[in-house]
């Protein structure tokens, strides 16, 4: 009997107190639990970055979180910062080290709001840094003063692209999402194909056109993913794709 995938999730780097702590948000680590049915693994986010190369060769997939923090402009051409944009400088250099090899060893990889944003950008596209400043674009920011279960509520629907993977997952064209991000995606990048856009034209999910499981989303499946069948359904296709690349690894050792 196969032991379950192991899944990389590169950590943030957060002050808590006078220490530094390597942290990921347990909702994610449950998510891969609960419905990807896979074993979640830490990869510490340092900074020079530990060896991405060397942890990814001991992995089965990568998933690339949300975070409190944004990825810092000059990755992106975004300009200069501004008061309270949070950075993560670590988490900026983890995330992309892991990006370049997993995608040169076409590992599967699910890539969260703030690792949505990471796949555009390490591909070539660009970000919006505030897109309630966007003309034309909605707010999707969540309200600060709400308690987490309205932030992480339905906000808004979704169109999903014909004969794409999240509308054969949903059987459906549509679907009503979270929404809980202040960046977002500007000039998709090349690599990438659109899965699903916001109504006001915003790119809320996208897949690579030349790997075999490389997905981005701009909401956050994550969140109570057992009583939602279409968050279910990503995270499920994700641990589907991990046990394919497990089993090919051991076919071939």
């Amino acid at each position: 009997m196969r032991l379950p995938p192991l899944v990389g999730l590169p950590t943030d780097s957060s002050l808590q107190g006078h220490h530094r702590f390597a942290m990921a948000g347990e909702k994610y680590v449950r998510a891969l639990v609960d419905a990807a049915a896979v074993t979640p693994v830490l990869l510490p986010s340092l900074q020079p970055p530990l060896p991405a190369g060397d942890w990814l060769s001991r992995v089965h997939g990568l998933l690339l979180t949300g975070a409190v923090s944004n990825i810092e402009p000059q990755h992106y051409a975004g300009g200069r910062t501004w008061p309270g944009n949070l950075h993560d400088p670590a988490r900026d250099g983890a995330a992309f080290s892991l990006l370049v090899h997993a995608l040169a060893a076409d590992l599967p990889v699910l890539a969260i709001c703030r690792g949505f944003q990471e796949l555009n950008v390490a591909l070539g596209g660009t970000l919006h840094p505030q897109v309630h400043r966007v003309e034309g674009r909605h707010d999707h920011r969540e309200d600060p003063a709400a308690s987490v279960e309205v932030q992480y509520g339905p906000a808004h629907s979704i169109a999903l692209v014909a004969g794409g993977w999240l509308a054969q997952w949903h059987g459906a064209r549509s679907a009503v999402v979270n929404s809980v991000h202040g960046q977002g995606i500007d000039s998709l990048a090349d690599a990438l194909l659109p899965e699903a856009h916001a109504d006001d034209g915003l790119v809320e999910a996208a897949r690579s056109r030349r790997h075999s499981f490389v997905l981005g989303v701009q909401w956050h499946p994550e969140w109570r993913v057992t009583h939602n069948p279409f968050y279910h359904a990503v995270f499920h296709a994700f641990g589907q794709a991990c046990r394919q690349r497990q089993r090919r690894q051991q076919d071939s050792a």
